[in-house]
């Protein structure tokens, strides 16, 4: 049995629930873009009645060079992440990434990430589990799904059961990412939701992602279909008003504009797999 996680006004895992996405632009760029990003995907979200998480980082760590876009940093990303949850009545999640950033972060969203890269710091994560509301951790994509247990065990050792399991591919060879469908079952197996990150796992590593080749995004629609159909729970789509002018992950962010025609289609997929007789 999969365990239902309260997040905000709605529950997602569990048996009768629908799918539910983790949307919104890759990193803070500025408030013009997250409002306006958020507005429109959550007029999309509640047209469908699909629960909806906004997510948007307000300091990436993990960048190729010093000198790239990190965002507006944690005090002034904050106030911007907390104007969305108040305004839309929605639940906000972004990434933390010391254990310094958990207090302040853990009272403003409902939703702490552990980075997939960081998903076996221990320090970190026993101190996400003691403050956060719930939290997502992303599998690392060099670690076996079920290795992922590691860190739930860490979770549940201070008390923290609410929890989201990401799934964003396993490294295969150099550069790109494999999806192994395998993996959503696998990691159901602990007992919790399980999202698949769509738009991370079509990255191209080691080409910047303002690069034409440093993303596959003719590979979204498939690969989300694919998820929905083994079973994931939810989706963690990343998107952007226009990704080409995008300051993180533009080559890999799915166009605005598009997401209502994917998730239409994903809510078609999910209402065949779970209720054939509809």
């Amino acid at each position: 049995m999969i365990k239902e996680i309260k997040i905000h006004n709605f529950k997602v895992g569990g048996k009768r629930n629908p799918f539910f996405i983790i949307s919104g632009p890759c990193v803070i760029e500025n408030e013009k873009i997250v409002m306006k990003t958020a507005s429109a995907i959550k007029n999309i979200s509640v047209k469908l009645k699909i629960p909806f998480i906004f997510k948007s980082s307000y300091k990436k760590d993990n960048r190729g060079k010093a000198t790239s876009y990190q965002g507006p940093g944690l005090d002034q990303g904050l106030k911007i992440l907390n104007k969305v949850r108040d305004e839309f009545d929605i639940p906000i999640l972004s990434d933390v990434h010391s254990i310094e950033e958990v207090k302040p972060a853990s009272e403003v969203l409902d939703v702490l990430q552990i980075p997939a890269f960081l998903s076996q710091q221990t320090s970190l994560t026993l101190e996400v589990g003691k403050n956060a509301k719930a939290v997502n951790v992303k599998k690392g994509q060099f670690i076996a799904p079920e290795d992922i247990k590691s860190a739930v065990k860490k979770l549940e050792y201070v008390g923290n059961k609410n929890i989201i399991l990401t799934e964003r591919g396993t490294t295969f060879g150099y550069r790109r990412l494999i999806v192994d469908m395998r993996s959503f079952d696998i990691m159901h197996t602990l007992g919790y939701p399980v999202v698949f990150d769509v738009t991370h796992s079509i990255r191209i590593y080691g080409i910047p992602s303002k690069q034409s080749g440093g993303g596959e995004p003719r590979f979204i629609f498939p690969l989300a279909r694919a998820g929905i159909a083994a079973g994931a729970d939810g989706l963690f789509i990343e998107t952007h008003p226009e990704p080409k002018k995008a300051l993180c992950d533009a080559s890999s962010m799915l166009p605005l504009n598009r997401l209502s025609n994917l998730l239409c289609i994903l809510k078609n997929i999910h209402s065949v797999i779970h209720n054939p007789e509809s």
